[in-house]
């Protein structure tokens, strides 16, 4: 069990049967999965970025990240169907709960003048969505090797019925929130 799912398990699981008053523990809202994403419109004209992205992904994640590919040609893009245009990985059980954790506790604190996580995106579902700009905050990365800083997206997807409930459960968690 890794430390952020005792912490669930120890603090947060009673303080939102507390705070919701749920009856049976199966319906209290748990973290499913943590998706990375990483999109690279100019990856259709250099193959090396996408080479150098999925790498990077991987070794933030600590998972083997895949190709992400164009659905549709759209011509003022000069952009062809099957082109690659990203990657992404989704992390599920403890690769889930050690990237939460790095994220919270390492990568978003190392963000210059950091003054918190806009609550803004949430989906009426309670999964959460963020982006961020430079994928070199992770300690995983040494930035003296990294040619290009890239934005990277990532969603949280939890089993909360309401952004409420996503919401209490993330700060619980530990999510630095703005005030």
């Amino acid at each position: 069990m890794t430390r952020l799912e005792g912490i669930y398990n120890e603090k947060v699981a009673p303080a939102l049967q507390k705070e919701f008053g749920y009856k049976s523990p199966m319906e209290l809202p748990k973290i499913k999965s943590v998706s990375l994403n990483i999109g690279l419109g100019e990856a259709s004209t250099n193959n090396k970025l996408i080479e150098d992205a999925v790498e990077e992904l991987t070794s933030i994640a600590g998972q083997k990240a895949v190709i992400t590919r164009a659905k549709k040609s759209i011509a003022n893009f000069k952009l062809r169907e099957e082109m690659p245009v990203g990657c992404r990985v989704t992390l599920r059980g403890a690769g889930m709960w050690e990237f939460l954790d790095k994220l919270m506790n390492f990568a978003l604190p190392r963000v210059r003048d950091f003054r918190g996580v806009r609550d803004r995106g949430f989906d009426g579902r309670g999964n959460f969505t963020m982006g961020i700009r430079e994928h070199t905050i992770f300690p995983e990365l040494n930035v003296d090797r990294v040619e290009r800083v890239k934005g990277m997206n990532v969603t949280i997807v939890t089993s909360a019925s309401t952004d409420k409930e996503g919401k209490v459960l993330l700060e619980l968690l530990g999510m630095p929130f703005k005030k």
